[in-house]
């Protein structure tokens, strides 16, 4: 009897699309999206190119799927961690800490959406365009946020706390990352003392 090909041990309870983009989940943020190739996707997700083109006519397209598939995830993870908070600086706190526990994982490669704009530099790419929309939510996310703790100045310190998080994100791949969510967590604390 043959031994079984990667393809063949796949499991096959998840959809097709779904297999696609948990591959592409995967191999995207693990390896880069322009290192990955569509021959590779396919073969990672055990379907055929005809059933790729079929749910995505693009790898482009399914790039933008990938961001808007992350997007989704952090959205969902700042909801549940709302609805265990109890006040807008405790969620706050929560999701600095979640970014910090983020930074300092293992296989922790940096920011998915920082790392997909690199990769796409033209801001009018559909893929950027999720990037930047996933950043606009983040955003007003956080400027509600201080606006309900009472800060005087919620959308100076929403892009404090933006540009902190992203330099937590970047620091925590290329430094240290226990010293890079700290120092995200003393940041914070300094910009919810003024409110």
């Amino acid at each position: 009897m043959a031994p079984k090909t990667r393809q063949d041990a796949r499991p096959t309870a998840l959809p097709p699309r779904e297999r696609l983009l948990e591959a592409a989940i995967r191999l995207f943020y693990e390896e880069g999206i322009q290192s990955v190739g569509v021959d590779r996707l396919i073969a990672e997700a055990g379907i055929t190119k005809a059933t790729f083109y079929r749910h995505f006519p693009t790898k482009d397209a399914l790039v933008r799927a990938y961001v808007e598939d992350r997007d989704q995830a952090v959205r969902a993870r700042a909801d549940a961690l709302a609805a265990q908070a109890r006040g807008p600086r405790e969620v706050l706190t929560a999701l600095v800490a979640e970014l910090g526990k983020q930074a300092c994982g293992a296989g922790f490669r940096g920011c998915a959406f920082i790392n997909a704009a690199a990769e796409y530099p033209d801001a009018g790419h559909p893929v950027r365009q999720a990037v930047a929309e996933h950043r606009r939510w983040f955003r007003a996310r956080l400027v509600q946020l201080l606006q309900d703790a009472g800060h005087p100045r919620a959308e100076d310190a929403a892009d404090t706390l933006v540009l902190l998080r992203d330099g937590t994100m970047t620091g925590g791949y290329l430094d240290d990352p226990a010293r890079a969510a700290a120092a995200l967590r003393h940041a914070v604390d300094a910009v919810l003392a003024a409110a």
